[in-house]
């Protein structure tokens, strides 16, 4: 039985290691005390994107696919956003673009506050759409489908491919607004960000497993280049905080 999403407001998500990460080993609760993101200046180089995971909410905690559904942030996400976007804020990014789901749009909102910018809203980078299985919990999932849990292909959800194709459309829309030198920070989903920086970077859909998930307010940093986008860090921030998100746990077993 799908669970619906929680009434309130007021409250504020992987597999293999990825191939780089935070160069601090500060977790989230300690954002604070660093110095700001190990991101060069962009001075003499392309366009540059962060893409930004959303702060916790209550379904991250219990392990629900949220997907489409429309989840706020829990207290502990609200802090993270605010402390993560303390450090974002360092980078002066020229533009702020967000999915239009509240976790992410609230988390992006933090950030603008402090920069002084208006979040730009696209759906195009909501998060990985879970069919059958939003609002269950992975252990649900797991007794009820194991065999589409072991491909991790939620019955009426979203194919990889489908994300990845219309998170780097919106990234590109967006990109092609920017001054050479600028930087955007775009405030999505574990699993859109994953899929689409895959897609972004070129890489094979067989090797888009090697880019691990991201943790709760964790980010991403792509630059231009003159052969295409290159990875500067990947789940940076909050190292070694919990992945739980709607992407591909680590633990699901091989389709039998």
């Amino acid at each position: 039985m799908r669970r619906t999403a929680p009434s309130t407001r007021s409250s504020a998500c992987g597999r293999t290691a990825p191939p780089s990460r935070s160069r601090t080993p500060s977790r989230g609760s300690e954002l604070s005390g660093r110095a700001g993101p190990q991101v060069s200046d962009g001075r003499g180089g392309g366009r540059r994107i962060v893409f930004w995971r959303h702060g916790q909410t209550l379904w991250n905690v219990e392990q629900r696919f949220q997907g489409h559904t429309d989840i706020p942030l829990d207290e502990t996400g609200i802090a993270q956003a605010e402390r993560a976007a303390s450090l974002l804020a360092s980078l002066r990014p020229s533009l702020i673009v967000s999915s239009h789901l509240r976790r992410a749009h609230d988390t992006a909102a933090a950030l603008g506050g402090i920069v002084g910018l208006d979040v730009k809203v696209d759906k195009d980078l909501r998060e990985r759409g879970g069919g059958e299985w939003e609002g269950l919990t992975r252990a649900e999932i797991a007794a009820g489908w194991p065999v589409q849990y072991a491909e991790w292909e939620a019955p009426g959800g979203e194919a990889v491919t489908e994300v990845a194709d219309r998170v780097v459309a919106a990234t590109k829309r967006w990109v092609a607004q920017m001054e050479e030198g600028g930087l955007m920070v775009i405030a999505s989903h574990g699993a859109a960000i994953r899929l689409g920086l895959s897609r972004l970077l070129g890489l094979p859909e067989e090797l888009w497993p090697i880019l691990g998930g991201l943790a709760n307010c964790s980010w991403s940093v792509v630059q231009e280049g003159r052969k295409g986008w290159r990875l500067l860090e990947h789940n940076a921030g909050t190292l070694p905080e919990p992945v739980n998100s709607d992407d591909k746990p680590e633990s699901a077993p091989a389709a039998t």
